[in-house]
């Protein structure tokens, strides 16, 4: 299957001979669930790609949400990428060490910026080629980002709700299967385990080659939706645990050619909290 949207991946070998290029920003935006107690921007110092500077979905989210990481005011996002060197001209390169690059790459076309990619494989292929990293900050000059917000590629929590009796679309939860059934906890302190009514688990982790990082083909990802019950030919809203993975299922679609796709923010975080949301709570 040949599909328009595949130009959004890039190779370790693509990023090494165009580390310096002009009008383009590499960023790190790796991050690591509570549960795990790892400090991503400590790491980043320690050992990142040449250029790149450090996108942290934590800080560039809003503050004022008592859910995980939801997505920024546009003011904010204009301001936080603009430190880093981006303006609305600027190719962004993303990667990370685990799953969150789709999610960057998601809220960068959110805020109107289309020009970004994703290094397939992220850090840890990169690592395993012995390709050079650098330690420390990167000083870069700041510039003007103006965000402009397609509110078309989320849903909020009453988009959902609506969505369990219209069945207007179908709803693809991307965790792990052990975390949507519960086996795993939530990775959130306090966040009990579930899913919401009617969902489809189709795992982040089953769209790409586990020893390589790399996502799939584009024919194995089509199989892929279909064997977990998904026709990419309707409307679909993604959701996870946090609407990070939730992005590695839109941009495969997104690969897969399809527009009719959003992405649920709050995701099971939001969900799990909110007592007019119907739930399906995992056994004990």
């Amino acid at each position: 299957m040949n599909s328009a949207g595949d130009d959004v991946l890039v190779s370790t070998d693509w990023l090494a001979a165009n580390l310096n290029a002009s009008n383009q920003r590499i960023v790190d935006c790796s991050w690591y669930l509570p549960e795990l107690k790892r400090d991503a921007r400590v790491e980043y110092r320690g050992r990142h790609v040449p250029n790149a500077g450090y996108f942290d979905i934590e800080d560039i989210s809003d503050h004022d949400s008592p859910y995980a990481h939801m997505l920024p005011s546009a003011e904010l996002f204009a301001e936080r990428v603009g430190r880093l060197g981006i303006d609305n001209e600027t190719r962004v390169v993303v990667y990370d060490t685990n799953y969150v690059s789709a999610r960057v790459w998601w809220m960068f076309r959110v805020f109107g910026h289309d020009n970004v990619v994703v290094l397939n494989g992220g850090l840890s292929k990169w690592l395993a080629e012995g390709r050079a990293v650098e330690s420390g900050e990167v000083s870069v000059t700041p510039r003007r980002f103006v965000a402009r917000k397609r509110p078309e590629l989320l849903a909020d929590w009453r988009k959902v709700r609506d969505n369990l009796s219209s069945r207007r679309a179908q709803l693809v939860d991307a965790r792990t299967a052990k975390r949507y059934s519960g086996e795993l906890p939530t990775g959130y302190p306090g966040i009990a385990s579930g899913h919401i009514p009617g969902s489809i688990n189709l795992p982040w982790d089953t769209v790409q080659d586990p020893a390589s990082k790399q996502f799939l083909s584009s024919d194995e990802l089509a199989r892929r939706f279909a064997g977990a019950g998904v026709d990419i030919d309707r409307p679909i809203i993604t959701t996870c645990g946090s609407g990070v993975t939730a992005c590695i299922l839109a941009l495969s679609l997104h690969r897969l050619g399809r527009s009719d796709w959003k992405v649920y923010d709050g995701s099971w975080h939001e969900w799990a909290e909110r007592s007019e949301a119907p739930k399906i709570w995992a056994a004990a």
